[in-house]
């Protein structure tokens, strides 16, 4: 870790990176207290005190959701079209031939996913300013308020979506998992202080260290299944070329328990917040009842939470990783796997491993997914429930993953460094 840190700052591209990150962090975090104009800050707190799905979107926006600022959308909407871009890709031919044709199949894509993640933004921008319209200042009129907050909104989505995409270019590590990384740590130090407050009011101390014993647990759980590999042995045969003998090398190929990371985890909350959100709006008492199932405490969020992050978890291993494309690459290069027939039958070991890997890393992040919400239920401790099972993945996910390109960099230069 120490040499981590060292490398960024001794190493002048890492540290440009490390720099330019820091400071799109930093404009996310100002514009995050930007508040949107017509909003009444009194009226807006008590609504947010008395509890709603809108609380666990808050988590993900660092605060600017509470605060009602022009990021209070944050990355969601971004999120939510990459996900319709991605199943539109496997749906429709025309995106899946241009998903192959290779950068520019992808830059238009991408240029695709931007676009809807503006309509997304200006309708949940709609739903929001409709169902908020009661927090607006006395004297400021309606319309208004509704124009202003639903280009302030979209327009704040898309900006921290351009931010996400520049730190993904020229930063460390995936930007919009950093953006959602900072808004949940910006919300512990609140955590301590309102569990330091249940402990005043006699909640059980017993109950709080069992809480944290197994959030402890499961950080320990989450960083073994994250590094955790399946090395699969391959064997390159030896040619003759001219005068020269090339190959007779063994290597190996890595594949992760969990191939998707935190995405699943992303995606999973993305999809469930979104329909709890647009269901505050609609004043039907069957809708909101609804809503309160897809809470965080509700038991069908629990549910369905469990069974979208084991979907996710398949379908991300599915779109990222080829079988078929490794094996014949494998067998063009003069590879194979010890006891295995080059070309379809080693296509079908890789996805016969892969099956079964990705089913112990679903199983574990759907598990760990609703273990904090039943301790919580059993301990009465809920100072912590912003800070569950789907911040804590990020979390650590995040971080390992921000070290780990770090330290691809610091590889990286080393071999520059012998080469030069």
């Amino acid at each position: 870790m120490l040499n981590v840190v060292s490398g960024i700052f001794n190493i002048a591209d890492l540290r440009k990176k490390f720099i330019f990150t820091l400071g799109m962090i930093i404009l996310f975090r100002l514009g995050s207290h930007i508040p949107v104009a017509g909003v009444d800050p009194i009226k807006l707190q008590t609504l947010f005190s008395q509890g709603n799905a809108l609380d666990f979107l808050d988590l993900f926006t660092g605060g600017a959701m509470m605060r009602f600022s022009v990021f209070a959308m944050g990355i969601v909407p971004y999120i939510n079209a990459s996900i319709i871009m991605q199943l539109l890709t496997i749906v429709i031919p025309q995106l899946e031939e241009l998903s192959k044709e290779g950068d520019a199949g992808r830059k238009q894509i991408a240029s695709y996913t931007r676009y809807l993640t503006v309509v997304l933004a200006a309708f949940q921008a709609f739903g929001m300013a409709f169902w908020l319209r009661n927090i607006m200042l006395d004297g400021y009129v309606f319309p208004l308020f509704l124009l202003g907050t639903i280009v302030s909104l979209t327009a704040g989505s898309t900006l921290v979506m351009w931010f996400s995409e520049l730190m993904t270019e020229k930063g460390i590590g995936n930007g919009a998992s950093l953006i959602i990384f900072v808004g949940i740590v910006s919300r512990i130090p609140s955590y301590f202080a309102q569990t330091a407050t249940l402990l005043k009011g006699g909640a059980s101390f017993a109950g709080v260290i069992i809480l944290i014993a197994v959030f402890l647990a499961m950080i320990v759980g989450i960083v073994i299944v994250q590094e955790a590999q399946r090395r699969i042995q391959v064997q390159y045969a030896k040619r003759i070329v001219g005068r020269k003998m090339y190959g007779g090398q063994s290597t190996y190929i890595p594949l992760r328990i969990n191939q998707g990371g935190v995405i699943p985890i992303i995606f999973a909350s993305s999809v469930l917040l979104f329909p709890a959100t647009i269901g505050q709006f609609i004043p039907i008492p069957f809708v909101q009842q609804v809503v309160g199932w897809l809470s965080p405490s509700g038991s069908l969020y629990m549910l369905l939470y469990f069974v979208l992050i084991f979907f996710f978890t398949y379908f991300y291993t599915a779109i990222t990783f080829n079988p078929t494309d490794l094996a014949e690459n494998i067998k063009k290069y003069g590879g194979f796997v010890m006891g295995i027939r080059p070309g379809k039958p080693t296509a079908a070991y890789f996805e016969y491993v892969l099956t079964r890997l990705t089913l112990v890393g679903a199983l574990f992040l759907s598990i760990v997914a609703i273990v904090p919400n039943i301790v919580e239920n059993l301990t009465h401790i809920t100072s912590f429930q912003g800070l569950g099972s789907t911040a804590l993945l990020i979390v650590v996910g995040v971080a390992m993953d921000l070290v780990r390109q770090i330290e691809t960099h610091l590889v990286t230069r080393q071999y520059e460094g012998l080469l030069a």
